[in-house]
């Protein structure tokens, strides 16, 4: 069984920045893609970003040249997802995501909050 907590969400004025953070932990062996997802009340969760098997990253339009994934150097199961030139239509609830055989592992999320 996989373990994802997230951390790093808040308020923060629009044009700002944060940064959140995922780790995975317990049968963490053969992970495939690690990746954020966000969701605002009444819609679907939606895909933001994610680093793809064989090193590859892959955004959603609305976040790209904004927003940038990444894994930490030591712990591979650690990743992050930086987020600059934050827009109020980004408050969401944000989600990390551990693919690992076909069966995907969601955290609890944190709460993402741009102000006008």
């Amino acid at each position: 069984q996989v373990h994802v907590v997230e951390s790093g969400g808040g308020l923060v004025q629009a044009g700002g920045s944060l940064r959140l953070s995922c780790a995975a932990s317990g049968s963490i062996f053969s992970i495939n893609n690690m990746g954020w997802y966000r969701q605002t009340p009444g819609k679907q969760r939606e895909l933001v970003a994610a680093l793809t098997t064989g090193g590859g990253t892959n955004y959603t339009d609305s976040v790209k040249g904004r927003f940038t994934i990444s894994r930490d150097n030591a712990k591979n199961t650690v990743v992050y997802l930086q987020m600059n030139s934050l827009k109020p239509e980004d408050t969401a609830v944000y989600y990390c995501n551990v693919l690992r055989f076909g069966r995907m592992n969601w955290g609890q999320g944190t709460q993402v909050t741009v102000s006008k």
